[in-house]
């Protein structure tokens, strides 16, 4: 099921920010919207040629988790400012519980400096359907809850962002990710 389809911008790109809790969660979020969105994706994917080039037509690109990867970042402002979406899990990797886990500042970086709007996404059931560590999809019920987009403010003209600015925004995400995960879940059971 989704839920808030009405909340995925219809034209422009946008920055989409989903909880990750499976490995099936960038296969749901590509039923958000057509066309293609690119991914962010880590980079061990490219280590394994066959599964690289996969991801690689998917629309993925890799980034190198544990440090800033300001390389990663210029691809998705790039990506951006071609008039593409992306999709950016913003605890930065696959996560077990019921608590969205701190976030990193890329996606409301990405957001402010290219004014792309942040489209929170809870996911409940995927960690149901294929849990950690699992190579094989189980039958549950998934929801996709899609919340109001999270609008950056406007710049001042030189093109630099301030910190205060990307951590209030990465503040409501993780406030409003938090509700849509909660959500999704419950409607889940």
């Amino acid at each position: 099921e989704i839920h808030g389809a009405e909340h995925v911008p219809a034209h422009g790109p946008f920055v989409l920010t989903p909880v990750h809790r499976s490995n099936l969660d960038f296969i749901l979020v590509a039923t958000v919207r057509r066309p293609r969105m690119r991914y962010m994706g880590k980079a061990s994917i490219w280590k394994y040629p066959t599964l690289g080039r996969f991801f690689s037509m998917l629309g993925a690109f890799p980034v190198h988790r544990g440090k800033a990867d300001r390389e990663s970042l210029r691809t998705c402002m790039r990506i951006i400012e071609n008039g593409e979406s992306l999709v950016m899990f913003p605890e930065g990797t696959r996560r077990e519980g019921t608590q969205v886990a701190e976030l990193f500042d890329g996606p409301a970086f990405v957001a402010a400096r290219t004014g792309a709007p942040i489209v929170p996404i809870g996911i409940g059931g995927s960690s149901e359907a294929m849990p950690m560590g699992s190579k094989l999809i189980r039958p549950h019920k998934i929801v996709l809850v899609i919340g109001e987009p999270i609008t950056p403010p406007v710049g001042d003209g030189t093109g630099r962002v301030k910190r205060r600015v990307v951590r209030e925004m990465t503040e409501r995400l993780a406030v409003d990710l938090q509700a849509l995960y909660d959500e999704a879940r419950r409607r889940a059971e």
